[in-house]
């Protein structure tokens, strides 16, 4: 393995800085190189933001350059749409189907783009979309979306899914980690049961959130 890089891209609130630190160390724990940014963009909930991840022998930087990403996590559909550029040929885009409207959306300035996952499906034919709110409200918390995501992602099948749980289980906060497990099994079964590891493409649990 030379080099993984990827973007985990949504809103404040979202959880993205605890999952990078989940993806980052899982990947510590497999001997590699780990590099993993700061939060950039508006931290404050409701805001744009996106993190870098990049993992491989030897890591020099965690930026990531337009058309580099070899895996785009994107919470939320506006945000698929903002970072899709990122995404390299051949890259997988798993993409949770909330939609949350950003600031110039609720003050009128500017409409959602209502046709997002028909651009995220004609422009990356094999991208994951998943309804991981829902899932994250069975599993007992509707915060838990990241977590979800990371189980869409784990099914990809680069490391092992015990490898995975057990860094859930070192950075996640305890209090929470029983709902977690659960979110990141449910995330995991939409991604296998969806073709994840295989991208097929398919699409499992199309539905708008909030």
């Amino acid at each position: 393995m030379e080099q993984v890089s990827v973007l985990i891209v949504g809103v404040g609130g979202q959880g993205t800085l605890l999952t990078s630190k989940i993806y980052g160390h899982l990947a510590k724990e497999e001997g590699l190189d780990v590099k993993a940014s700061e939060v950039h963009g508006m931290a404050q909930r409701g805001g744009s933001v996106v993190t870098y991840v990049k993992y491989g022998k030897q890591i020099f930087s965690p930026l990531v350059e337009e058309g580099k990403a070899d895996i785009i996590m994107a919470f939320e559909l506006l945000e698929a749409l903002r970072w899709r550029k990122y995404l390299k040929k051949g890259g997988r885009l798993v993409v949770g189907s909330q939609r949350i409207n950003p600031m110039p959306v609720i003050t009128g300035t500017m409409k959602y783009p209502e046709n997002a996952v028909d651009v995220i499906r004609a422009e990356c034919p094999g991208a994951l979309i998943i309804d991981a709110l829902s899932i994250a409200k069975e599993a007992g918390n509707k915060k838990s979306i990241n977590i979800v995501m990371l189980g869409a992602v784990a099914a990809l099948g680069e490391f092992d899914k015990s490898r995975w749980i057990n860094a859930i289980k070192e950075i996640s906060p305890k209090g929470f980690l029983d709902v977690n497990l659960r979110a990141f099994e449910g995330g995991y079964v939409a991604g296998s049961s969806a073709g994840a590891g295989t991208g097929a493409g398919a699409n499992a649990g199309i539905g708008a959130g909030a």
